[in-house]
């Protein structure tokens, strides 16, 4: 039996909302992704097929619709009325997670790709300079394809890149992963982390000066912890 068998609101929609994944699914969708493409990219170890199948639910569910984007022959995700109402749930989960779940970040759970999404959708693009900065990050405790990014940040928007852009690099962060991801969700300052073993900083005074400002954290990293 799939559901609970219980007319109790609280069964039902846990029906929908609590199965693998979709709490996670409906994050990304309640953080601006719309294309299957970038909703993939913030849970990156989900197999694209059930990530299609999570969708297919909670359209069944009236939860988000389906359409064709503008001028483009591509489909996005648009979350309706009952979606939307879902923010205050996924932002409580996520401070309950903060507040009393999250006191350090387990070696298992460390994911370079969600941290640069992450990174690339919260950025303080108001203490950016005029021009773009194209930043990389080398994490020394990744091997393989996931171990070097590139970061575009601009005031109009960013982008990550695993393979490099061919653009002039303005900075070079030189960082163990697990340092950053601390950093990111509020465990450390930024001082703990120039202070940490092996972090290099390379580029002019400017882009060194200013990369804490805009680089910004995660949106739960100010919940205080008892």
């Amino acid at each position: 039996m799939k559901g609970y068998g219980q007319f109790c609101p609280v069964a039902k929609a846990s029906e929908v909302l609590a199965e693998r994944w979709t709490p996670l699914v409906l994050r990304e969708l309640l953080c601006g992704s719309r294309r299957f493409n970038d909703i993939h990219r913030g849970v990156p170890l989900m197999s694209r097929s059930l990530l299609a199948t999570r969708l297919r639910e909670l359209e069944r569910a009236g939860v988000l619709v389906r359409r064709t984007a503008s001028g483009l022959r591509n489909q996005e995700y648009a979350l309706t009325a009952a979606g939307e109402e879902l923010l205050p749930i996924i932002e409580g989960l996520g401070r309950w997670g903060q507040r009393w779940v999250v006191a350090d970040v387990a070696e298992d759970d460390l994911d370079p790709s969600l941290l640069m999404w992450d990174i690339r959708r919260n950025l303080r693009s108001d203490e950016l300079p005029e021009q773009r900065v194209v930043t990389q990050f080398d994490f020394l405790d990744v091997t393989g394809p996931r171990r070097t990014w590139w970061l575009l940040a601009a005031r109009d928007g960013g982008d990550i890149c695993m393979t490099d852009p061919g653009f002039a690099v303005d900075l070079i962060v030189t960082v163990r992963l697990h340092a950053l991801t601390r950093y990111w969700l509020g465990q450390i300052g930024w001082r703990d982390v120039v202070g940490s073993a092996e972090f290099r900083l390379e580029g002019p005074p400017w882009a060194r000066r200013s990369l804490p400002r805009w680089l910004g954290r995660s949106g739960f990293a100010e919940v205080a912890r008892p």
